[in-house]
């Protein structure tokens, strides 16, 4: 005797035995594992469960306790060293470890860039001057799971340059994140940002883009700082990636310093950047390292 199909309608119980009608059970769940099975074949992307989105929330909420901590460290005179020092002790007090420390040979725990440098910045001797602006990248991993996040901080009084230069990248981020959804593309995020930026008269880096992070410090995909509206890979529930613009004051064009790290603008103008974690969620998005933009 043949075993025949058996079709389950839509408002049956589930036959996983869990007491709801089949459309609300299981019915989703085999859409989302083939939606998952899709990313992962198609693009290299792993869509996050709910418990691997918890250790990277935990994650997030250790960097932005020691990204505050850096912020109240801020002054002229302090060495770049010096937050390096603080940023690596905080992280192994936690019980965490920081990515960046010797990541394809980076010698340093956190990136910090000043004034003119747009990623990247190698901590050592260079002290913090009155006027300048300074990023702070940091990235630790938290019981397997890395967050990314970095801020753009003023030193001492800021100056007219600085302060439109700093105001401009966060703006960036802040409406790069707002275009967050699912059915949104990765096109509508670069569209956001480079309208933005541009529109003020800055200019955004290309050579230095987001992405997926959580498993590993680098996944799929690349988030670019430039597109067109409606390109680019759809947004789906579960992808977890950064976007973090470089915004020059100046042009664009950028090169690399002989340590094969520190990037720095051609003309020499001011760069600013803001950097976050962010999920994508049923209905929009959550920064899984939040702070005010």
């Amino acid at each position: 005797m043949k075993n025949k199909a058996v079709k389950i309608g839509l408002n049956s119980p589930c036959p996983c035995g869990s007491g709801k009608k089949y459309k609300y059970c299981c019915r989703n769940k085999k859409m989302e594992i083939s939606l998952k099975e899709e990313y992962k074949k198609r693009y290299g992307i792993y869509l996050k469960e709910p418990y691997q989105v918890e250790g990277i929330r935990k994650s997030g909420a250790l960097l932005i306790s020691i990204l505050d901590r850096v912020e109240q460290m801020i002054k002229p005179g302090l060495a770049t060293e010096e937050i390096n020092t603080f940023v690596h002790k905080e992280t192994l007090k936690a019980g965490a470890i920081s990515a960046p420390l010797h990541y394809r040979g980076f010698p340093k725990s956190v990136c910090v860039s000043v004034n003119e440098v747009i990623c990247h910045g190698i901590p050592g001797d260079r002290v913090l001057k009155d006027g300048d602006i300074v990023n702070v990248d940091i990235t630790p991993i938290l019981d397997g799971y890395y967050a990314d996040a970095s801020k753009t901080f003023f030193v001492g009084t800021p100056t007219k340059k600085g302060q439109k230069i700093v105001s401009v990248a966060a703006q960036a981020l802040k409406r790069g994140i707002e275009t967050i959804a699912p059915g949104a593309t990765l096109g509508d995020i670069g569209y956001a940002i480079q309208s933005y930026a541009e529109g003020c008269g800055c200019s955004v880096v290309r050579e230095f883009v987001g992405h997926g992070v959580g498993i590993e410090f680098h996944e799929q995909p690349q988030v670019l700082h430039f597109g067109t509206r409606g390109k680019g890979l759809t947004l789906v529930p579960g992808m977890v990636f950064t976007i973090e613009p470089m915004v020059n004051l100046g042009k664009k064009e950028l090169y690399v310093l002989e340590d094969r790290w520190t990037a720095v603008t051609n003309d020499g103008s001011l760069s600013a950047q803001f950097e976050q974690t962010l999920l994508v969620t049923e209905t929009g998005w959550e920064s899984l390292t939040p702070y005010e933009l």
